[in-house]
């Protein structure tokens, strides 16, 4: 029997790229998903219908997380649909890379607005609504621990994000609910829009010299919510190939 059978997991973001594998993944491990996504509806019903014709169950649930009316509808639909939720992967996150004589109010704006207060109403929402023993992951990157040029404002937007999830794997424990963060490294993915130079530097730091995949990434995020990862919260996993 699949390890997540019978569980319900909501995955921010996930029409595409990471969180498209993410979803997938937690499909085929057992879990009914909740698939998020802004303003591709055919890309977010797309990945539903994949889902049922490998005998899964999911639906599409349109909205921003850095809209807190969005968030608690997400939360809404999916418990009416599919029922109390187990697992929440908050994967969703704005990238700007600009050096930083060169960022602007407008910047800081739209990647805070996702990354950092988006965040703070997932995780709301989440410890809120999970039950009892449930899973709840933050996506951050590897760039809060090694600095890249022109990736301040990113960098910093998503620690917040896992300041967040590390304050809340104290607060919610006592209910067995485990809260870790994820870091992906550089993953082949259409959101990777960091210059082609930077890429292939990032690549030749890598021990297993090549880019990560969204499926690299997923199968970390599946053992984090299954049950074997019950004795992991409050960390922060770097899914990078070793770059660190």
């Amino acid at each position: 029997m699949p390890l997540l059978t019978g569980k319900v997991a909501i995955v921010t973001a996930s029409s595409r790229g990471i969180g498209r594998a993410v979803a997938k993944r937690l499909s085929r491990d057992g879990a009914a998903v909740a698939v998020n996504y802004i303003s591709s509806p055919e890309l977010a019903e797309a990945v539903v219908t994949e889902i049922i014709a490998t005998g899964g169950n999911a639906i599409a649930v349109q909205g921003s997380v850095a809209n807190k009316a969005d968030v608690a509808r997400l939360f809404d639909e999916t418990e009416q649909k599919l029922g109390a939720i187990d697992i929440v992967v908050n994967v969703a996150g704005v990238s700007v890379f600009k050096p930083h004589l060169q960022l602007t109010d407008d910047d800081f704006e739209k990647v805070f607005a996702v990354n950092a207060r988006g965040a703070m109403y997932v995780l709301q929402a989440a410890a809120a609504r999970v039950k009892d023993g449930g899973r709840i992951v933050q996506f951050s990157t590897g760039g809060t621990m090694m600095p890249i040029p022109a990736g301040g404002i990113y960098a910093a937007s998503k620690a917040a994000g896992e300041r967040f999830a590390f304050a809340l794997a104290k607060e919610i424990g006592h209910r067995q609910v485990t809260v870790n963060v994820i870091s992906p490294g550089v993953t082949d993915t259409d959101g990777l829009i960091m210059p082609k130079e930077a890429i292939d530097n990032l690549i030749g730091q890598t021990p297993l010299g090549r880019l990560g995949q969204p499926g690299d990434v997923a199968d970390v995020v599946a053992f984090l919510v299954s049950d074997d990862a019950h004795w992991v919260t409050g960390q922060n996993i770097q899914a990078n190939g070793g770059i660190l």
